[in-house]
């Protein structure tokens, strides 16, 4: 199963995700906007991105927060598979 995370030229700057990189995706159960929030969090325990929940920004053939929320319980592993612009597509793989 596949994951958009968007936001990375916000949360990263000039950092940039590598493909074959580990993410932790965890529930930000504190977001005041959105009751399925996912940050996306890389070695360092820093958020990167977010996991997409509206369809504007999920990617093609990748699903979204709100499609994953309930598959796990506070945290799940992502490895990053594809970088695009602002996005990266992330295989759910623990």
């Amino acid at each position: 199963m596949y994951v958009t995370i968007t936001d990375l030229d916000y949360y990263m700057g000039e950092r940039k995700l590598k493909i074959g990189q580990k993410l932790a995706l965890k529930k930000d159960y504190d977001n005041p906007y959105d009751d399925e929030a996912i940050n996306a969090l890389d070695d360092n325990n820093k958020v990167c991105g977010i996991v997409a929940n509206s369809i504007d920004d999920v990617a093609r053939g990748s699903h979204s927060a709100g499609y994953i929320y309930n598959d796990f319980d506070t945290t799940c592993i992502g490895m990053v598979r594809f970088v695009l612009d602002d996005k990266a597509i992330v295989e759910i793989i623990e």
